[in-house]
């Protein structure tokens, strides 16, 4: 197996040269970078890029397992998340947790996928009854999302299919037990990219 420096240059020689991330940093920068062996901020930029930019199958592979190596646990959370939204498409919501007060949970849970509450998302059994599906969800920009609070959030749904039907404005309702949980409004619904 390679080490993280290498597969991190690996990574970058994935990259067609003009790619770019929304911040401005370039394949360019990350070459640099690697020269100057800043490892972190190679990975850092690597995934900025892969964020906004279609990258080969293996690109998130070689990136989680940089991060593993260099024992960066959210990163390597965050490229084996990517690397499956690339795969299987996501969708994106505003979720708003129920307060503790109004029977909601009682602490706040890590947003690094490892939830995987069930959904109301529409869909009925064929006895006409509401049936549940399940989803990881990775809350964006925060580590914890707690009783009564909102953030964007990313659902990694166990099974896309029964998914597709969403689009952006949709209400969908979170369970964990009953009642439930929270509310999401759809914002995005993005397709697999590979």
């Amino acid at each position: 197996m390679d080490d993280a420096f290498t597969l991190l240059r690996q990574a970058a020689d994935l990259l067609s040269d003009d790619a770019t991330a929304k911040s401005g940093r370039t394949v360019g920068d990350v070459r640099e970078d690697i020269e100057r062996q800043e490892w972190e901020m190679v990975l850092a930029a690597l995934i900025e890029i892969g964020d906004v930019r279609p990258v080969a199958p293996d690109f998130w592979e070689r990136l989680a397992e940089a991060a593993r190596q260099m024992t960066l646990d959210r990163s390597r959370h965050w490229c084996e998340w990517r690397g499956w939204e690339d795969q299987h498409g996501t969708v994106r919501a505003t979720l708003s947790l129920v307060g503790t007060e109004e029977g909601g949970r009682r602490t706040a849970f890590a947003g690094d996928g490892r939830l995987r509450p069930m959904w109301d998302i529409g869909n009925r059994t064929p006895g006409g009854e509401r049936d549940l599906n399940i989803a990881r969800l990775w809350v964006e920009f925060a580590e914890a999302l707690g009783p009564g609070e909102t953030a964007d959030v990313r659902l990694a749904p166990l099974r896309p299919e029964q998914w597709r039907h969403l689009r952006c404005g949709d209400v969908i309702t979170m369970h964990e037990a009953r009642p439930a949980a929270g509310t999401a409004t759809v914002i995005e619904v993005l397709p697999p990219r590979t």
